[in-house]
């Protein structure tokens, strides 16, 4: 076992070290609480625990492993279905319920390796009965269904 790229040894070391820090002085002058009645130290030693576990990801990384190749990661998924959720928050009040859904499924299914239009539709057409049934019959939130510009909305 080598070190194949010294930037993330060090980095990772760096993430590591830093949110050991920051965990450790926050326990050290606060206090630390309960899940359910949080203290000022819990946020400061969830976030350093969390930079120390990416640290621990980047240092591992760094190390060449004698072994089958990883695999290679593709980002169109991740960023299509990313693109998709922020769709979907951005569109829900100008354009409602189901067109910020039909968005979220459409941009998320590109996301795929495949993509067919007949399953797109049938995911939707099930997503937005969920999401209908659920939240605006169940919960009762008040999701607007109908875009702003239809003044009377058929569906209540």
């Amino acid at each position: 076992m080598k070190i194949k790229s010294p930037k993330d040894f060090w980095a990772g070391l760096m993430f590591i070290g830093s949110g050991l820090f920051f965990a450790i002085w926050a326990v050290a002058h606060y206090q630390m609480g309960t899940a359910v009645r949080m203290g000022p130290a819990y946020f400061p030693v969830l976030l350093g625990g969390l930079i120390v576990v990416l640290g621990l990801v980047i240092f591992v990384g760094s190390f060449a492993f004698e072994g089958p190749a990883v695999p290679k990661f593709h980002f169109r998924p991740l960023i299509l279905i990313s693109l998709g959720c922020v769709l979907y928050g951005y569109l829900m009040k100008p354009l409602g319920l189901f067109v910020a859904t039909a968005a979220l499924v459409v941009v998320s299914a590109f996301g795929g390796h495949e993509f067919k239009w007949k399953e797109v539709l049938i995911l939707y057409v099930i997503l937005m009965l969920f999401s209908w049934l659920v939240f605006v019959r169940g919960l009762t939130l008040p999701f607007p269904l109908c875009p702003d510009f239809i003044a009377n909305c058929p569906i209540r």
